[in-house]
């Protein structure tokens, strides 16, 4: 089993890295784990607290739960991976079942932090981009998917985004095995990072 790491900031591109992993590799031997379900839940929190709560710290993950899933996938167990809802800020009640593949990718901005879980990955990615294009595509996305205005798009990301980028993801580039710079849009860096993998399952 071949466990991968892969951080970096928002709208950096790490989503279409993991896809054209995923897509050059036969089906089925790829399990993706997104940081993003694995937010500690927040159901007890009253629920205009909850608007508080800042997504892009480390102490909004539950950094145990996700390292004994890696765990059991390592020793070929099935996990049920948890999933969230962003509407509630919480937990639902729903989970996802997993079992263990050949391959298996955490995805998420600060997926290279958590020390515990860093020593458990065979391989750390961080996907780089230009804050410029990262803040672009956020606009783009939270307008088009998630029903914000560019204007509070923009003010989320000075007061939350761009503080937290520099102090907790930007940092954990120095754990990283490969940087691709570019982001999804750097197709050499991703055919190397496949031929690696492909190189390592063979």
């Amino acid at each position: 089993m071949l466990i991968i790491g892969i951080a970096g900031g928002t709208g950096s591109g790490k989503t279409t890295v993991v896809r054209n992993i995923v897509e050059s590799l036969p089906p089925g031997e790829v399990v993706l784990l997104p940081l993003d379900s694995y937010y500690k839940d927040s159901s007890h929190v009253p629920m205009e607290e909850r608007q508080n709560i800042n997504f892009d710290h480390p102490n909004a993950f539950d950094w145990d739960l996700l390292t004994e899933h890696v765990s059991m996938l390592r020793e070929g167990k099935n996990i049920e991976q948890p999933t969230y809802s962003y509407l509630t800020s919480s937990r639902l009640p729903e989970t996802v079942h997993i079992e263990p593949r050949k391959v298996v990718i955490i995805e998420g901005i600060l997926a290279l932090c958590d020390k515990d879980l860093r020593d458990k990955m065979d391989l750390k990615v961080f996907v780089d981009a230009d804050p410029d294009e990262r803040l672009i595509r956020v606009i783009q996305r939270d307008v088009l998917e998630r029903g914000r205005t560019a204007e509070a798009v923009m003010e989320r990301y000075v007061r939350v985004l761009k503080p937290m980028h520099q102090q907790f993801i930007e940092p954990c580039k120095r754990y990283a095995d490969l940087i691709v710079p570019e982001g999804g849009n750097n197709r050499i860096a991703t055919e190397i990072l496949t031929m690696y993998i492909k190189t390592h399952l063979d």
